[in-house]
């Protein structure tokens, strides 16, 4: 006997995609709900799941887009029903009221975590209100570095309004859900690749604090900016998701963090980005490459592969940033197809487009990535 897996959807229009809810509720059954922003409109089918799988730990989040398999819907949920056999979990929530808690919900998730058989936590946190990197940060330095880290910010379709988590069984606005896997038997892969040009010469972030930046080279960051929009300036802050920002500490640094842009603030002309952009750091301008973020995927889906030795069966979780998915627009679907060519065969995939992905960073330490597609396999080897 090994890992049991299900996924599955619902459609406004369809209903359910099965005739019954897979018998799969234990302690030691997993749920994760990527569903839309529109939660009015899915508060019964949330009931429905919640009522299936009482003993079950059941996480989720909001999506600029939600994911099963190849395909991206909106309006929906996406629903993995995953009976682990051999592995513990453990639930750990952090409620939170504003960004400048976010350092401490990390270290409160890492506290409640903690034990000598933890090997993963899977992370999915409200996308507003929250500081990323602090939110990294409390988490990392509460865990060992064996212990890898990967999830998501929930998403609201290109509004940047209000964003959702599930918690105990309904829909809330301040949650950040982790979830921890303990023992052997667990096998977490993951995967993060990006796919954007860097262009422009690169700045220095003179004036900023937290994810706020205020000045480059000295002068107002939001007017720079709109000099490289050109025309599109007027549709900010959606048109920004087309031009993040790659950050590196410093001139001898050769990896790069992107990072996107929330909110403009037209009256101190600053902007508001989804981690943090530290002072000193250098700032350069990207643009999508339409080949090379689907290219990026299929990468991201063979470093999982590395890192996970799968067996079947195994879930895919694919968090991709909303950026690609406004740049991608009819070509989205191509990257997630390139995401399941590469993985094992009998994987299943549910995802979200996300305000930023948690994922680490090749190997080491997780990092906070905007404008990536990232992956997280889980599968279970006895």
């Amino acid at each position: 006997s090994t890992m049991k897996l299900e996924t599955f959807t619902y459609q406004p229009d369809s209903g359910w995609s099965i005739s019954a809810f897979p018998e799969l509720d234990s302690p030691n059954t997993l749920v994760i709900v990527f569903f839309a922003p529109e939660v009015a409109q899915l508060d019964v089918q949330l009931a429905e799941l919640t009522a299936a799988y009482p003993q079950s730990h059941i996480i989720g989040c909001s999506t600029a887009g939600e994911i099963h398999d190849g395909n991206i819907f909106d309006r929906s949920l996406v629903v993995a029903v995953c009976q682990l056999e051999a592995t513990r979990m453990e639930r750990a929530d952090a409620l939170i009221e504003s960004a400048a808690e976010s350092y401490q919900a990390g270290q409160h998730l890492s506290d409640s975590l903690l034990d000598d058989e933890l090997k993963s936590v899977l992370v999915l946190s409200v996308g507003h209100r929250v500081n990323g990197s602090e939110l990294i940060r409390g988490l990392n330095e509460g865990l060992p570095k064996h212990v890898c880290v990967t999830g998501g910010l929930a998403g609201d379709g290109s509004r940047f309004e209000r964003t959702w988590t599930i918690r105990n069984g309904t829909f809330d606005q301040q949650t950040i859900s982790a979830i921890g896997f303990y023992g052997e038997a667990i096998r977490i892969g993951h995967g993060s690749k990006g796919g954007w040009d860097i262009f422009g010469p690169e700045r220095l972030i003179t004036r900023s604090s937290a994810n706020v930046l205020h000045e480059l080279d000295g002068k107002p960051a939001l007017e720079l900016y709109k000099e490289y929009l050109g025309e599109r300036a007027g549709e900010l802050p959606a048109s920004a998701l087309l031009f993040p920002l790659a950050l590196r500490s410093d001139a001898a640094s050769d990896k790069r963090v992107v990072r996107t842009v929330l909110s403009v603030d037209e009256a101190d002309q600053s902007m508001t980005f989804a981690g943090d952009m530290p002072e000193g750091s250098l700032a350069q301008l990207m643009r999508a490459n339409f080949d090379r973020l689907i290219d990026g995927a299929g990468e991201a889906a063979l470093m999982t592969c590395r890192s996970g030795q799968t067996v079947n069966p195994v879930l895919a979780i694919a968090i991709s940033c909303v950026g690609r998915r406004l740049v991608l627009g009819q070509r989205s679907e191509e990257e997630l197809e390139a995401t399941l060519e590469v993985l094992p065969e009998h994987t299943q995939q549910i995802g979200f487009y996300s305000y930023g992905e948690i994922s680490p960073y090749s190997d080491g330490k997780c990092d906070l990535h905007n404008q990536t597609m990232t992956l997280t396999t889980i599968s279970e080897m006895l």
